[in-house]
């Protein structure tokens, strides 16, 4: 798994007007081939009306899975210029589609790589981009007499926490990103003089905005 990677945070449309041409942008976050293509269906059905509905995605850890169509664009001038955007921002599991209504005025092939680009990098700038960062969860649990002074540094430190429980001894759920482990266990262990237990309870993904 990725100790961090940048997608979008969701569903936007932004629509932007180019020499009379409207460029509607979608963008979505996406984890399979099968939801992209299934977003890009829905749109053009809900643009069956539109001269194009241009498309992208990228998915997968090692952006394995890329796909670009230009839907009768001259060859190179759409699909490719939105999937170089999702590229040179690093997004991950993310799928763009840019409807044009044409307004009469031709682009040229270096007027659409533009209007392509601008608009897929305007949608997303309009869905956001966040941060995904693998953390792990610890369960952390301690005598009563001790929770005052390990929330307190928990709440002004790094580390973010999840939930407490109040059983026979409190446990708190706090969320570790990787590779801080260790800073982690060795400062409850000096809060607590060693008096606390650990346990890891599986890893998540937190989310923290880019932009």
């Amino acid at each position: 798994m990725l100790t961090s990677y940048y997608t979008v945070k969701g569903y936007s449309e932004h629509e932007i007007t180019i020499q009379k041409s409207r460029f509607i942008a979608y963008v979505q976050r996406v984890t399979t081939p099968e939801d992209a293509v299934s977003f890009i269906e829905e749109i053009k059905k809900t643009h069956w009306d539109a001269n194009h509905n241009c498309s992208a995605y990228m998915i997968g850890e090692q952006d394995q899975i890329q796909k670009a169509n230009d839907d009768g664009e001259p060859s190179g001038t759409a699909g490719v210029p939105m999937l170089e955007v999702l590229k040179k921002r690093q997004l991950k599991d993310t799928v763009v589609v840019v409807t044009r209504y044409f307004g009469g005025i031709k682009l040229g092939a270096g007027g659409l790589i533009r209007a392509y680009g601008t608009s897929t990098s305007e949608g997303i700038n309009a869905a956001g981009v966040v941060e995904r960062s693998l953390a792990q969860i610890y369960k952390t649990s301690m005598d009563y007499t001790l929770l005052g002074k390990v929330e307190n540094e928990l709440r002004g430190s790094e580390f973010q926490i999840k939930e407490i429980h109040y059983l026979d001894r409190v446990t708190i759920d706090s969320y570790v990103k990787s590779g801080r482990e260790e800073a982690f266990e060795e400062m409850l262990t000096n809060l607590t003089s060693g008096q606390c237990e650990f346990e890891k309870s599986g890893q998540v993904y937190l989310e923290t905005d880019v932009q």
